[in-house]
Parts: C-alpha cells; structure tokens; sequence
C-alpha cells in the first residue's frame, strides 16, 4: 500500500476510536500522530486528514441526524443563516473538521522535517 491510503485509513480508524473516549479535538491529535509517523509529501499532507475527516464528520452527523429526523439539525441550520437546510449544516460540520485536521497535520509535517534534520 501507498503512503497516502496507508495514512487515510490510519488516521480515519485512529479518529473513530478517539471519537468514542476523547473530546471533539482529538482529530487533530490523530491527524498530527498520523503526519508525524507516516509524512506525505506537498499538498497531500493537509488534503488526506482533510478528506478523512471530512467524511468522518460528515457521515457521522448524518447518522446521528437522521435517527431524530434532522430536527436539531434544522434548528441550528436556521440560526446560522443556512436557508434551514441540515444538508448545508452537515457539510459543513465535516469542512469544519477537515480544515482542523488538515491544519495540524500541516503541524506535524513540519514537526517530522525539524526531527529529521537534527
């Protein structure tokens, strides 16, 4: 397997398990540990946490707003100017996490570059 789906999948399991135990921002660690043990190279290093999480996020509010027929979801879609929309909400619920995680897997990238010249 390649570098990038090996560090795909790790950092999507690695985030479900985190997800159970641990606070919202724990992708971010997960993603961070995922860039540091396994590093990419150039724009893959934010856009495959990103895109992990991404659907992580995404699908994981999907399931917990259909089971209560998106009620929440409208609610809130309708305070954030969203036209009430949960579809809208849910995307960007998992661009949120993306861009989160995405982030510090930059961090990490770099983190790896400074361990690696010392």
């Amino acid at each position: 397997m390649n570098k990038p789906l090996i560090n795909f999948v790790l950092t999507l399991f690695l985030a479900v398990i985190s997800s159970l135990f641990t606070p919202w921002w724990s992708v971010m660690i997960v993603a961070f540990a995922t860039a540091l043990f396994v590093p990419l190279k150039r724009t893959s290093v934010f856009f495959i946490p990103f895109l992990a999480i991404f659907l992580f996020w995404a699908i994981y509010s999907f399931i917990l707003s259909s089971s209560n027929d998106y009620t929440l979801a409208k609610r809130i879609s309708v305070l954030l100017t969203l036209g009430g929309n949960p579809y809208v909400l849910i995307v960007l619920t998992g661009f949120i996490g993306g861009l989160a995680a995405g982030v510090s897997a930059i961090l990490g990238k770099q983190i790896h570059l400074i361990l690696k010249k010392t």
